[in-house]
């Protein structure tokens, strides 16, 4: 998992997941009437709980579903069906509306902070987040990788920090056309991503080539 081809396909995993420039119009409505300096804070404050979150994962959630009789090929089976079903909600629009219903839920229960509940979770740190990045810790071998996965983790959220911080600008150059083109093309990369996962969950059981 350190060649640079794995790495690349760990990120675009996780970025096409995540989806920071599908998070900004989010963000822009969970903030709408704050300060500058306000929105700044949110998003640092969003940013650290994702990647606290995203490391507790990481490190100890193969250990769970070790601990409760899980193989991770049968992980990789689950997770890339839960992914194909994430690409094909991005594909026909249905996730945007789930995010922004859940965006009114959190600005409705948490009107002075919304960087914990909904931005941090479940916004950034979703079930298809916590998939994929249990997922990539059980593709590793070594310490080295592992330190390569949490390194491609951060730079994911700190893409999705920019985008917080820049979330005026990019919505303003994307439209709301654009932002359904880039969504529709991601979702079409994670299914073809989700298929692999389940083609490598079922080799591992012996299934196939």
């Amino acid at each position: 998992m350190t060649e640079i081809p794995a790495l690349i396909a760990a990120f675009t995993t996780l970025f096409i997941i995540i989806d920071p420039p599908g998070l900004a119009p989010v963000f822009i409505a969970l903030t709408q009437g704050m300060t500058a300096q306000q929105r700044r804070a949110i998003a640092l404050r969003a940013f650290l709980v994702a990647a606290g979150l995203m490391m507790v994962f990481l490190l100890l959630g193969e250990a769970v579903l070790g601990f409760i009789g899980i193989s991770m090929d049968a992980f990789r089976i689950a997770g890339g069906i839960l992914l194909f079903l994430t690409a094909l909600d991005m594909l026909f629009q249905r996730r945007q509306a789930r995010r922004a219903g859940e965006a009114a839920e959190g600005q409705a229960e948490h009107q002075d902070d919304p960087s914990v509940f909904p931005l941090a979770l479940p916004l950034i740190v979703g079930p298809g987040a916590i998939t994929t990045v249990i997922l990539l810790a059980g593709q590793t071998q070594s310490a080295a990788e592992m330190g390569a996965i949490a390194g491609v983790v951060i730079a994911v959220l700190l893409i999705v920090l920019l985008a917080f911080l820049a979330a005026p600008a990019i919505e303003r150059a994307l439209g709301k056309t654009g932002l359904n083109i880039v969504t529709r093309l991601l979702g079409m990369l994670l299914a073809a991503l989700a298929v692999q996962f389940v083609l490598d969950g079922l080799r591992g059981f012996g299934i196939g080539a």
